[in-house]
């Protein structure tokens, strides 16, 4: 079983920025693909960022620029700075893995996220 955990959510003024943190259960290098995703209130979950256990990046265009999507393997921890926050921005914000192996998915439990003046 993969445990995810997020955290560094908040609220913080348009304009500013907060980094989110996902420690996994497990080293990270085992999964295929970690990501970030959000559900802003009353809409579906999108997609925000991920990164391969090459390294790859991908951002959704809504982020580009603004927010960056690293990791660090000693402490198995996936990270999202983001910067230039918006109101548009507020949702919960989810962190994911999807195994190599049966390529499974696994969700951690959220952090809200609210941009707001």
């Amino acid at each position: 079983q993969v445990q995810l955990v997020e955290s560094g959510g908040g609220l913080v003024q348009p304009g500013g920025s907060l980094r989110l943190s996902c420690a996994a259960s497990r080293s990270i290098l085992s999964f295929a693909t970690m990501g970030w995703y959000r559900q802003p209130p009353g809409k579906q979950r999108e997609m925000v960022a991920t990164i391969t256990s090459g390294g790859s990046t991908n951002d959704a265009d809504s982020v580009k620029g603004r927010f960056t999507i690293a990791r660090e393997t000693t402490s198995d921890t996936v990270y999202v700075q983001m910067n230039s926050l918006k109101p548009e921005d507020t949702a919960v914000y989810y962190c994911n893995a999807i195994t190599r192996l049966l390529l499974r998915s696994y969700w951690g439990q959220g952090t809200q996220v609210n941009v707001s003046s």
